[in-house]
Formats: C-alpha cells, structure tokens, sequence
C-alpha cells in the first residue's frame, strides 16, 4: 500500500511539475469522459422520462387495440390501413361481453381543432372524445373543478375538461371553470382542469380538450377508427387478456383461423421495448464514437510516456543500479500513465456532468445523473491508462542499468 502511495505521488508531482505535457497527455481522455457522461446523463434521462410518459397516458398492464399496430415500414403502414376496417363501438362491446378477465374497456378518438373563448381563439388543439370508462384510466386528475363524470359522457352532454396549457392560452389567469368555449364553432361548458404534465422532447402535453366521446363523433363525423384501451383486472393478466381480446375481435368480425387479424394488439411494453432498441442503438452508435477520443488518447499517452522514459534513463538507471527489480520499474511508470489518465477521467466526469446538466436546462432533452456511469467514465480512462502505458513500461524495465547510467 505504502509502495502504490508512493508512486501515485511521484506520478502527481511529475504532473505539476509538467503541466502543460500532462494537460496535453490527457486532454483525449477528458474529451471521451465529458462525452460518454453526458451521453450516458441524457439517454438515461429520456429513458426515465420515456418510460413515465408511457405510464402515464397509457396506464400500466393496459392493452391498445387500434386499427393499425405498431409498424415500421410505412409501405406496410398504408397496406394495412387499406385492409383493416375502423375500430367501432362495437368492438369494444364485442371485448367488453367475451371474458371475466377485462376489467373495463375504454374507446377514444381525437382530432385537432380550433378552440375559443370570446375573442380569444386557439388553433390546432387536441380535442379527444372520450367514453364513459376513461375514469378507470390513468392520466386525467383535476387541479381545478373536476373530471367529465360517467353520467354526463353517457349522455354526450357538451362539457370540456381542458389541459393546462389550453386554459391558459383561453383564459389567461382567470378561472375557467363553468365558462363556456367554442370548440369548432360548438358551446362546451368547462368543468375542470387537469393538472400540469410538462412537455415530451419539446411537445407540450397539456394542450388538450378532453369531450365525450358522442359530442366528438358530432363533431367530427361517426366514421372515424377509434382506439380502444383494454384494462384487465389484474395487471398480471395482461397476456391472457390480449389473447381474449384477439378472440373477441376475431370472432365479431368473422375472421377465419387462417385469417390474419385485421387489427393491432400492443401494449405499453410494446412502446417501452421500441424506444428501448432505439435508445440502445443510439447509444452504441455514440459510445463508438466516443471510443475513439479514448483511442486517440491512448496513443497520445503513449507516446509521451516514451518521451519520458527517455528522459529519465539517467535515473531509471540509478534505481536498478541501486537494486530496484523490473517489475518495480514497470509498476512506476504504470502508476505514472494510470494516475494522469484517471486524472482526466475524474476532470472529465465533472465536465460531462455540467454538461449535461446545461443541454438539460437550455433544451426539451432531460438527464438523468447515474452513479454507474461514473464507473463507467473513470474505469475506461484507467484502463486506457493501464493498456496504452504497459509498452513504455516494459521498455523501461528493459533498459540496461550501466548503459542507462552513461547517458548523458
């Protein structure tokens, strides 16, 4: 213990007394280091961020049945919008008679529109019909007044629940509750508001209008797809509750078995492994890139870690001569080139914190500062440390002590 001390302060000293040199040897690794942190920071913070969005506007241990799943290809996309027919009430019927499984089941639909009040109008706001069950659903909890109640969806009564947002562009301070709006020209009565969820990778997501889901269909036509949200009684059950739905459907619309389904089943796991397989390429695209500041690094190390043991031949020399083994030599300049690079590492952990912290701050993107990332930034630098200065340390035990000590 005492040896390693020792040498990591021979290798601190050696670095004050050559500022600019060991500035210059780990200015690759505090590159790499601030980059990776705040990669790691701002991914892990739209993971977070991603993952309680998900939650939140779909409920967890839900099932979507929509007209079209989630599909990549658009050429896919418009093959099976052509195929599929309208999701109706009636399939929710159909899913809400088959199975004891299904706790309730929820239809919607939205569209953009022009909402007013007085001369105060507000273009392309989301207007979402609602039917009676959305209250079994997350997302919808009142900061003023209160929620559409089931009675009053039932009866497609022209009442607005408004986002946030929406009732302070409409309103402007003052109190929205039982004012009435204009929603395409139409009288709404708002009856509450919901409270403030913030924005999504810069979309605002309390710029709503929520309506039942009868006054919607007036609105904008009854040939519209809905979307229905499938709660089973248990969140456990999501799986024999997707299979139930898929029979449902299968059934009213008179699928044969060899028929594929002419709709798309997905749950919130669904959203969450999508973004998941994005995020992860994402990141090893970045800490590819990154690697190569390390590289760079490394090499750089190297080569100034040679210069060195050129320079101190004289008393590399001395200290074999005065009994010091090889490996003794090797674990000195070991220490040396490992001390400067986790130096950078630590220098650059702080950077790619502040980093971070700043692209938090000044942008939609969140982070998110994770303890295992610090390993991560630090153990890579001391590796490069380890790896690219274990050559100018073998060369070093190699030397000669009586030629070392003949150079001038």
């Amino acid at each position: 213990m005492n040896k390693l001390l020792d040498a990591v302060g021979l290798a601190l000293s050696s670095i004050c007394a050559n500022k600019l040199r060991s500035f210059m040897m780990v200015l690759g690794n505090i590159v790499a280091a601030t980059s990776i942190i705040a990669v790691v920071s701002l991914i892990q913070g739209m993971n977070n961020y991603v993952a309680q969005t998900i939650v939140e506007e779909g409920g967890v241990g839900t099932v979507k049945v929509m007209r079209v799943g989630v599909i990549t290809d658009e050429e896919q996309e418009r093959e099976a919008r052509r195929r599929n027919p309208n999701i109706t009430r009636d399939d929710q019927r159909a899913i809400q008679e088959v199975s004891p499984l299904i706790a309730a089941v929820m239809a919607e639909s939205s569209a953009p529109a022009n909402v007013a009040f007085r001369d105060t109008v507000v273009e392309n706001v989301s207007v979402r019909g609602v039917s009676p069950e959305y209250g079994q659903f997350s997302g919808y909890a009142a900061e003023r007044g209160r929620t559409i109640s089931r009675i009053e969806v039932e009866r497609s009564r022209p009442l607005a629940y408004l986002g946030a947002e929406t009732a302070n562009k409409l309103f402007q301070g003052r109190n929205p509750v039982d004012q009435t709006i204009l929603i395409n020209g139409v009288h709404h009565r708002v009856v509450g508001v919901n409270e403030t969820k913030g924005t999504m990778f810069g979309n605002s997501l309390d710029d709503f209008v929520v309506i039942p889901l009868g006054s919607f269909l007036k609105l904008f036509g009854s040939r519209r797809s809905l979307e229905l949200t499938v709660k089973p009684v248990d969140p456990s059950m999501v799986p024999a509750a997707m299979d139930e739905a898929r029979v449902a459907l299968r059934i009213a619309r008179k699928l044969r078995p060899g028929d594929d389904d002419n709709f798309g089943l997905v749950t919130s796991d669904t959203f969450m492994n999508l973004w998941a397989s994005f995020s992860q390429g994402a990141f090893a695209v970045l800490i590819g890139i990154v690697s190569l500041s390390l590289v760079v690094g490394g090499i750089v190390i190297m080569n100034i870690m040679l210069m060195v043991v050129s320079e101190r031949t004289r008393e590399i020399g001395l200290r074999k001569a005065l009994g010091a083994r090889r490996r003794d030599i090797v674990w000195q300049v070991l220490t040396e080139s490992t001390t400067l690079s986790v130096a950078g590492g630590m220098v650059g952990t702080a950077l790619g914190f502040i980093l971070a912290l700043v692209v938090s701050a000044f942008s939609p993107l969140p982070a998110s500062i994770e303890p295992w990332s610090v390993v991560l930034g630090i153990g890579m630098t001391a590796g490069v440390g380890l790896f690219f200065g274990l050559y100018p340390a073998l060369r070093a035990a190699r030397l000669d002590p009586i030629e070392a000590l003949r150079k001038e």
